[in-house]
């Protein structure tokens, strides 16, 4: 882990097809302007004859966060789906998905996500700039201190999922063998107003 280049010293990685190109050149132009040392590692130019697969720059951007020569990293691609299960095919990376700034700070805070994947046909330049910064800005737990638990618990998840091992798993009759246990009761979600089906048949029954 020696020279890892930290989010602390404001150290990224980014990585993206070229349905991904627009969004992320977006988000490093921002993220230079922020005063962020970026290391791009393409497709760098719409230009391109042959721009290297989504896959392939997920697997090469993995490879980084696995020999622990970045601790983050941002990927592009038109889903960001494609790019994200590619860079999570290698070990320790725990690669998030997020169409939201509050998911992409979540990812961070609450799942300790090291990569963060999107995707340039559903999220706009603005929205990415400002879900790159929330992801890059937080760490484990950070927003959830007034929540007894909290961090706890989320840490015990990322660590038995660190340790996973499938053929142990495998082996193990498909039971996981628990690194502890924590108590944490999270804040009970508000279920929706439910639907009042018999007036809406009534208004039907009129119009």
């Amino acid at each position: 882990m020696n020279g890892m280049k930290t989010i602390k010293d404001k150290q990224v990685l980014v990585a993206a097809d070229r349905a991904g190109f627009p969004l992320k050149e977006a988000v490093v132009k921002h993220l230079k302007l922020k005063g962020w040392t970026v290391t791009d590692i393409g497709v760098k130019s719409e230009k391109e004859a042959k721009p290297e697969m989504f896959h392939r720059l997920g697997l090469r951007a993995g490879a980084k966060i696995a020999e622990g020569e970045f601790e983050r990293a941002l990927l592009f691609c038109g889903t960001g789906m494609g790019i994200h299960i590619a860079a999570s095919k290698c070990p320790h990376v725990h690669c998030a998905v997020a169409e939201s700034v509050p998911a992409a700070a979540r990812a961070a805070a609450g799942n300790g996500a090291n990569v963060l994947a999107m995707g340039a046909w559903y999220v706009a330049p603005q929205m990415g700039i400002e879900m790159s910064l929330a992801f890059l800005e937080r760490n484990m737990g950070d927003g959830y201190e007034n929540l007894k638990g909290f961090y706890e618990f989320h840490k015990l998840a990322k660590d038995e999922l660190e340790a996973f091992d499938y053929a142990e798993f495998k082996k193990n009759k498909f039971k996981l063998k628990n690194l502890g246990e924590v108590e944490y009761n999270p804040p009970k979600v508000r279920e929706p107003a439910k639907r009042d089906v018999t007036a809406t048949s009534k208004v039907r029954k009129k119009s």
